[in-house]
């Protein structure tokens, strides 16, 4: 900015220059005219010469009179133009106009009244009108006053850039003290309203009179760069309210995309938030401002404004998902990305369509490409990936393999109604970019291949186990697990109910199996043969007696051992089994130990044969297959054979029963 002391002394040198030739030249006319008057004359100009000087000089003095009117204007404009524009902001720009006015003059008149000065100054010495002396001091103003009119600046001393520095400075102010960031948080599933105008209209109307004349002097470019400084900047505080630090998450940052799929919900909303309130109403705001200076101008200043105000972050977000390991569940996280893009769709080409725009655009496009080849290609390749798992080992539990509970529920997500249009339409893009059809029911179909390759892998694994009972087991809960999984869905839809029944019966046989070759025969140690024809306290049925318990004992244990630590993960189906083995066996050990525990109750070894009450016996069966970390319940992990026989009381022949 210009000092208003180097303005005055710029103005008051051309005054003084000015001053000067016209008072030399005035002199020089008084002295023609003197001599014109005498006779003879001391002087060997011509008479002829000495008469025109006269004329010459008013010539010469008449527009040099004239610029030097429009220079004393133009100081006294100086006291106007030094001061602050905040005080009378039109009235600043008014008197800008007049100082602008007064240079054009200037700059159209100066040049010509100095060549009539010169020329006159010429006349002189061609025509030795006035001595040596006397020219050489003409020639002198008249060549400072040609160098500072040479530098157009300098007409008005500096006071023109001093008065626009002012003006840029005003243009900052507006913008700063009406820009205040939104407190407003995005209502999460929601559609985010967008946000009303964020400038006072009686602000944006002051500075577009700011723009005006600034945009006259050629500063229209450090308006823009100020606005956009100012604005980005308002966004930005407006954004840190929605705790964004995971934007700049990297690749590096996490090892697969479940440790940020919390983000990604988010990541939806803030997008969503931040396009539809905050670039909305900047986007508007821009046009509002710039409207009067063409389209180009405003769309690139928003433009800048986006990028610099975390667009692009938002998009490097969308990006560093696409770029992460290739996991069957980033699948899901694709589709979600793919979704909200796909939702603002309209919004993007709107706001960001234009040629300003071109690197959000790229971004965008190369995330849209990245999100359809990358969710294709995890998905075409799910049936090759199921498959491959026929070759791993069975669940030592007897339980449901993670892949089945996996893929089950991951393909009713797939044709469910968030995911099954937008997989539809990634599918269907992804097969145009490659010439190829695409049919309406492929994704259902391609799903239903998929649960049948489980199907084939379910029974590779069954065929795997040594253990025939444990097969049965597994079987009885996979074939379960499909048919509850898939019932009532879409896909079972599909399959049809022959298929869901005949899971369902599977299931049914198993369990039957099962039970029938396991706890099935631990009655059969029960035996009341040959005891019916003995009397209560006699020595060989107390034997019998004996050694039935023990051999009851004996099997139960090693059938508890093998089985504690399989699982059924399925609530209604492991109460259900529990259930008919408990109905299997404690009906018969009460009513064995009713008849025949008072036979060994005296006995000093008692305990060696009568190792768990009825009551016992029922919790131990009832707290079978209850997946970890929930297994033993409030028994805390202790195994119920070796907490409950402790608890055991052979002082009364009741004891056992009840």
């Amino acid at each position: 900015m210009a000092e208003p002391a180097m303005v005055d002394r710029g103005i008051q040198s051309l005054i003084a220059a000015t001053n000067h030739l016209k008072s030399s030249l005035e002199k020089s006319k008084a002295i023609g005219l003197a001599l014109e008057r005498t006779s003879p004359r001391p002087i060997r100009a011509d008479r002829e010469a000495l008469v025109a000087v006269g004329g010459h000089i008013n010539r010469a003095v008449g527009p040099a009179a004239a610029v030097l009117k429009v220079l004393d204007a133009v100081h006294g404009l100086e006291k106007s133009l030094l001061s602050d524009p905040k005080n009378d902001l039109s009235g600043y720009l008014a008197v800008l106009k007049r100082l602008e006015e007064a240079l054009r003059f200037l700059g159209e008149n100066c040049g010509l009244a100095i060549q009539w000065l010169e020329d006159i100054v010429e006349y002189l010495e061609d025509h030795s009108v006035a001595d040596e002396k006397y020219l050489s001091n003409l020639k002198k103003s008249l060549k400072g006053l040609r160098e500072f009119q040479q530098e157009k600046a300098r007409l008005d001393g500096g006071l023109r850039d001093a008065a626009l520095d002012k003006l840029e400075n005003e243009f900052r102010r507006l913008l700063k003290d009406n820009s205040v960031p939104l407190p407003m948080a995005p209502p999460l599933g929601e559609q985010a309203c967008i946000a009303p105008p964020q400038l006072p209209v009686t602000v944006i109307h002051k500075l577009q009179a700011v723009l005006g004349r600034l945009r006259a002097n050629n500063r229209l470019e450090m308006c823009v760069s100020i606005y956009v400084e100012v604005r980005s900047s308002n966004v930005r505080a407006s954004l840190q309210a929605l705790d964004l630090d995971y934007l700049d998450i990297s690749v590096t940052e996490f090892n697969d995309v479940q440790s940020i799929e919390g983000y990604i919900s988010q990541w939806g909303n803030h997008l969503e938030f931040a396009v539809k309130h905050l670039f909305e109403a900047e986007f508007k705001l821009c046009g509002d401002v710039f409207e009067r200076f063409g389209s180009n101008v405003w769309l690139d200043c928003f433009s800048k404004i986006a990028a610099q105000a975390g667009m692009l972050a938002f998009l490097q977000f969308g990006k560093t998902v696409t770029d992460s390991k290739k996991d069957p569940i980033k699948l899901l996280k694709l589709l979600d990305i793919f979704t909200s893009l796909n939702k603002l769709r309209g919004d993007f080409n709107r706001l960001f369509g234009g040629a300003a725009c071109v690197e959000i655009q790229s971004f965008t496009r190369d995330i849209i490409k990245k999100l359809i080849d990358g969710a294709a290609e995890i998905f075409w390749e799910l049936l090759v990936q199921v498959e491959i798992q026929k070759q791993i080992q069975p669940p030592s539990d007897g339980g449901v393999p993670r892949l089945v509970s996996f893929v089950t529920d991951y393909c009713n997500k797939l044709v469910g109604d968030k995911y099954k249009s937008t997989l539809s339409q990634v599918l269907l893009i992804q097969k145009s970019w490659r010439s190829e059809r695409f049919q309406e029911n492929q994704l259902t179909v391609e799903i239903l291949r998929i649960i049948k390759m489980i199907e084939q892998n379910m029974e590779a694994w069954m065929k795997a186990y040594p253990d025939q009972t444990l097969a049965h087991f597994f079987g009885m809960n996979n074939h379960y697990h499909l048919y509850k999984s898939l019932k009532g869905t879409r896909i079972g839809d599909q399959l049809g109910d022959s298929w869901l029944k005949e899971h369902d019966q599977y299931k049914e046989y198993y369990a039957t199996v099962f039970l029938r070759d396991t706890w099935g025969k631990l009655p059969s140690h029960l035996s009341r043969e040959g005891l019916i024809l003995f009397s209560g306290g006699h020595a060989t049925a107390r034997d019998l007696v004996k050694k039935r318990l023990k051999s009851f004992n004996d099997a139960f244990d090693e059938m508890y051992k093998k089985q504690s630590t399989w699982v059924v993960p399925e609530k209604d189906l492991r109460e259900r089994v529990c259930q008919q083995i408990v109905q299997a066996v404690v009906p018969v050990y009460r009513s064995y130990m009713q008849n025949y525990g008072p036979l060994v109750e005296k006995d000093a070894s008692s305990s060696k044969y009568v190792r768990y009450t009825v009551v016992a016996l029922e919790k131990i069966l009832s707290s079978l297959y209850i997946p970890r970390p929930m297994r033993y319940g409030s028994f805390k992990g202790t195994p119920p054979s070796e907490k409950l026989r402790n608890d055991v009381d052979l002082r009364r022949t009741t004891s056992a029963v009840v």
